[in-house]
């Protein structure tokens, strides 16, 4: 089992371009590529996933414990012949002065090679004390191989080589020129998601063309199988699976909503789900179904396909008022407010969040988000002595809601983080929760059992909670 680490030494270098070329070139040989992605981003791991031809995994210290992220990566790395892990940020960047959370942190845990994508824009002699400098900062620390990006042509690139043979050991595994072709277009949340681009196949294909060309990926993987250490074999535990498919949940899914951690909509279905797929632009009604699940994504730049879907919004609105349990995540909630307002332009959605929503320039909502449950959502989060309890989730939102109707019950208080406002997060009406937080089924907060749970309860007709407004 080899396995690699992408880094950078600072944000901005590449390293997704690279990654995804990687595993796109990878694949193309045919070998059985596992990507992974540090942090709790969706969109990169979209863009990784369709390169590799498997699911990309997240690895985040935030929301997992060093055992769990271990379980996460030891069990991606079942039958497949490489796994590669993009980091976000640079090596050696994290949320606290030891760098608990880096990417170096990482690529010790899991006892990874790192490969250093460096942007050689405007330097030669200069990128020598630059990896000297990454080398000695942390030992530990296998600097396994640099990979060159933004090289201006072959006699920088023989200058860059020259440098870097004479005053380091590092070996220089490619060097990929400048090329406006590679980019991927960006938004306000960064790469515009491959479930929207049109182009998302030919982009990867064309990539994987220019890393297989600049890259040499033969002594690539032959680092990788050397450097890399063999995971703990009782890590690989398979996840329990319920002997029966008993529910049926929506899933929206289309160019308006695809942020999903994988894993999660894997734990919905070893819990007993069929997950059936809603197309919020194009299908007229919701299907039968025992509950609905509508993750984050970009709806407000697909307000006018939803609001002209108005038989749809209708169903949906429906269903939810008779007590349809739901549960909806950022992109979820602003489709489930009142209105969508961007650039100027107001429209109309599902309206059964009793709240408007602004689109603004900057972030409203960015990063982690610790929240406590307040015991009025649907399905709340418990620790072992039954008393309610709090975690760990994300967000990331350029919207705000407005026009709140007074009396809106909340199922979470705030503490860190923003949320909703006003120090609360997640609308609870009927048997909908509704919330900024994007949360994640792992260890300290399985939600998927409990929604699954309180669907259940719901059909049988002894939930806990009475459908009311």
């Amino acid at each position: 089992m080899s396995h690699l680490l992408i880094s950078a030494a600072h944000k901005s270098s590449g390293k997704t371009t690279i990654t995804l070329g990687l595993c796109a070139a990878l694949h193309a040989r045919g070998l059985r590529v596992r990507p992974y992605k540090k942090g709790p981003d969706y969109i990169d791991p979209m863009w990784l996933g369709m390169a590799a031809g498997r699911s990309c995994l997240n690895l985040d210290f935030q929301t997992q414990d060093n055992d769990e992220i271990l379980r996460t990566f030891a069990c991606g790395l079942r039958e497949t012949d490489i796994g590669i892990v993009e980091g976000n940020m640079s090596l050696y960047d994290g949320m606290d002065l030891e760098g608990g959370n880096s990417n170096a942190a990482l690529a010790k845990l899991i006892r990874a090679p790192v490969i250093l994508v460096l942007d050689a824009t405007g330097v030669t002699r200069g990128i020598a004390p630059l990896l000297l400098g990454y080398q000695a900062f942390d030992r530990e620390v296998d600097i396994a191989g640099v990979i060159l990006n933004q090289v201006a042509g072959q006699r920088h690139e023989e200058k860059l080589r020259a440098v870097i043979s004479h005053y380091t050991d590092i070996p220089v595994l490619g060097a990929v020129r400048r090329n406006p072709e590679l980019r991927i277009s960006e938004r306000h949340l960064g790469l515009v998601p491959s479930n929207e681009l049109g182009t998302a196949r030919e982009k990867i294909e064309y990539t994987a063309e220019v890393i297989a060309a600049q890259v040499d990926l033969d002594a690539l993987i032959e680092l990788a199988a050397a450097r890399s250490v063999e995971p703990d074999p009782a890590l690989f535990q398979p996840e329990p699976v319920s002997p029966v498919r008993d529910l049926r949940i929506a899933i929206a899914r289309d160019p308006a909503f695809g942020f999903y951690y994988p894993g999660d909509l894997e734990a919905l279905e070893r819990g007993g789900a069929e997950l059936v797929p809603v197309d919020t632009l194009r299908d007229r009604e919701l299907p039968a179904v025992d509950g609905l699940f509508i993750g984050g994504g970009f709806p407000e730049t697909h307000t006018e396909q939803l609001e002209a879907n108005r038989s749809l919004r209708r169903s949906i609105r429906t269903a939810i008022e008779a007590g349809l349990p739901t549960y909806a995540e950022c992109g979820g909630l602003m489709y489930l407010a009142r209105s969508i307002t961007w650039q100027g332009r107001r429209h109309e959605m599902v309206g059964v969040v009793p709240g408007d929503i602004r689109m603004h320039e900057r972030p409203v909502g960015r990063g982690y988000i610790h929240v406590q449950e307040t015991g009025e959502g649907p399905w709340p989060l418990r620790d072992a002595a039954g008393r309610l309890a709090g975690f760990h989730a994300h967000e990331f939102h350029h919207s705000s809601i407005e026009n709140l109707e007074p009396g809106c019950r909340f199922a979470f208080r705030v503490l860190r983080g923003t949320g909703l406002g006003n120090g609360y997060d997640g609308v609870v009406y009927r048997n909908l929760l509704a919330c900024y937080a994007h949360q994640r089924d792992v260890g300290a907060n399985h939600w998927t059992r409990r929604f699954l749970d309180f669907v259940r309860h719901c059909r049988s007709g002894t939930a806990v909670r009475a459908i009311g407004g």
